[in-house]
């Protein structure tokens, strides 16, 4: 059987690798083609970045729900360069699946000239289980990016020793989450200026718990919609200080809903300096999980209406976000579901309830039949205006033989904000938005440091798909690092305002968003053809909850603000 495993591996690995590089001669093609127009994003191929990783998702014929899941990715500065690096996550053992040879997740330094070195082995972060995602986070204050990786089975949070390696401190930490994970996020409930971490547990299920749905119409096995699988708890851990953790699932009022979760953003939806978690659940309705102080949160989903459809149905959310997407002072969510259902984008009525404005936007239209992932949020074009990247995919191999509408592969959005709503522009944005994939996890990030942010997916049972934006050419933008001292040091949950001439515009950094990935850590702020930043303000998140004002600032770089120390270069 092993034999039969590796050669199936193998085989499927090479036809992945055939089929990437069918797609970059024919990308290559098309924008010799059409040369003399300007795409906001463009493919960043193998052999230009140097990362030859693949995911392999096995995709057994039983049919294995974790098959159909993963992966997610993340952007983080490692080893403190000031150059974004690249984690990405495989697959791997677990009850179901022996891969040999072993499958194992990657670390991708950036070498500041466009490409990346494998240093995974080096870094000790090759983990080996049956991965999903990956969080980011400084859990232990010490300037630091650590890596919590999760895992069908048991999650490993990988502590950074600063020397470019990392150790797993996982059973030390007490964070090892058994089960099947999903999303996680790094935020400080208590702001008590630590790290705490939210883990989404998805359904209740192992190889002897699996349920095959049965042969369909077209006489195949289909993977399962979970409405079969046991809703489960998600975790929350409170950081204790001294690099460990107190599971506080049950007290804080987490576990008492079953769920299963997909992704999660931390949030604070009602400026009460608390931040929230909207997580999304498949099949059961979504989750809002608002913080009201001493360790305690009211899920208030259902009511604040972002818990089920307009028409009162639980749906199958996956990604998810958190942005002041109309600048109204107020933080608004958006979640993506499976084909027929629509995304939902959820506008906050400053009352601690949404109104679904999907329709209205033209999301839910250009969204029907697909099926959506890793979503995020940014100003792709450095106008000053938030705009939504959306990468989708459906989570069944075969769903094409029993819905004529409906693939497998699909297509990536990109929907641009024109101050007033959202314009898809997809169709418009070049070859890449023409390309299907069966996408999972997205990051974003700058990894050439040109103030244009990019975009990293990642792809199951295929290559991750790098594309470098030059959309932004021609606006203007300061890129900040915010460095917590008595709040937490990455300083989740700070706001950012600021004005250039008749532009001011407000961000907050909200905790994770998107689907099993992690986000560059730092925050462009655009301000388009302007060539001033009149001044920026930063209200500091709790405890500390300080508001400093910066002017004299300036554009087109990357500064680093630490908090009652100031600007420091980058």
């Amino acid at each position: 059987m092993n034999e039969i495993r590796t050669a199936r591996l193998t085989r499927r690995q090479f036809v992945s690798q055939m089929i990437a590089s069918a797609f970059l001669i024919s990308q290559r093609r098309l924008l010799a083609s059409t040369s003399a127009t300007q795409f906001p994003f463009v493919v960043v191929p193998p052999e230009a970045s140097g990362i030859k990783w693949v995911h392999t998702a096995e995709k057994s014929p039983e049919k294995y729900l974790p098959e159909s899941s993963g992966p997610g990715c993340a952007f983080l500065d490692y080893d403190n360069d000031g150059w974004m690096d690249i984690y990405l996550v495989n697959s791997g053992k677990c009850d179901f699946y022996n891969p040999n040879p072993p499958l194992h997740n990657a670390l991708y330094r950036n070498n500041r000239d466009g490409t990346f070195t494998d240093v995974t082995e080096k870094a000790g972060v090759a983990a080996g289980g049956y991965g999903q995602g990956v969080a980011v986070g400084d859990y232990d204050n010490d300037g630091l990016p650590d890596l919590y990786v999760t895992q069908y089975g048991k999650n490993i949070l990988y502590h950074n020793n600063g020397d470019g390696t990392f150790t797993d401190v996982t059973e030390k930490a007490g964070v090892v989450a058994p089960g099947w994970s999903s999303s996680a996020v790094w935020f400080d409930y208590n702001n008590d200026g630590l790290l705490d971490l939210f883990v989404c547990r998805f359904v209740d299920f192992s190889k002897e718990l699996n349920k095959p749905c049965g042969i369909h119409e077209d006489g195949l096995r289909h993977y399962c919609i979970p409405t079969v699988y046991t809703p489960m708890p998600s975790w929350l851990f409170r950081n204790n200080g001294d690099g460990t953790f107190t599971d506080v699932s049950k007290e804080s009022g987490i576990a008492s809903q079953l769920g299963k979760a997909w992704g999660v953003v931390a949030t604070d939806i009602n400026n009460d300096g608390l931040m929230d978690l909207f997580v999304s659940n498949d099949t059961v309705r979504n989750f809002l999980f608002l913080n009201r102080g001493n360790g305690r949160f009211e899920e208030i989903g259902e009511i604040a209406g972002v818990g089920y459809s307009a028409d009162g149905r639980a749906r199958s959310g996956m990604g998810v976000d958190s942005a002041d997407y109309d600048q109204d002072g107020f933080m608004d969510l958006f979640v993506a579901n499976l084909d027929r259902q629509s995304y939902s984008i959820y506008h906050n009525n400053h009352d601690e309830t949404f109104d679904d404005i999907g329709g209205q936007t033209g999301i839910a239209a250009a969204t029907y039949l697909m099926s959506g992932w890793g979503l995020k949020f940014f100003d792709f074009d450095n106008d000053g205006n938030l705009d939504l990247f959306l990468a989708n995919g459906n989570p069944d191999d075969l769903i094409d033989r029993i819905h004529s509408q409906v693939t497998y592969e699909e297509r990536l959005l990109l929907f641009q904000s024109t101050g007033k709503g959202f314009r898809n522009i997809s169709q418009q944005s070049g070859p890449i938005f023409e390309q299907p994939f069966s996408a999972r996890g997205l990051a974003i990030g700058d990894f050439n440091n040109d103030g244009a942010t990019d975009v990293l997916i990642g792809v199951n049972d295929g290559a991750p798909v790098l594309l470098r934006n030059t959309a932004a050419k021609g606006n203007h933008w300061l890129g900040i690092k915010l460095v917590g001292k008595t709040s937490n040091r990455d300083a989740i949950g700070a706001r950012i305002t600021y004005q250039a001439g008749d532009l001011m515009r407000h961000r907050m950094k909200v905790g994770g968003g998107s689907y099993l990935s992690s986000h560059d850590p730092r925050i462009v702020l655009g301000i388009g053809g302007r060539t001033k930043i009149d001044w920026l303000e930063i209200k500091w998140p709790e405890p500390s909850g300080k508001t400093e004002r910066f002017t004299q600032l300036p554009i087109d770089k990357y500064i680093t603000i630490v908090e009652g120390e100031g600007i420091k270069n980058a």
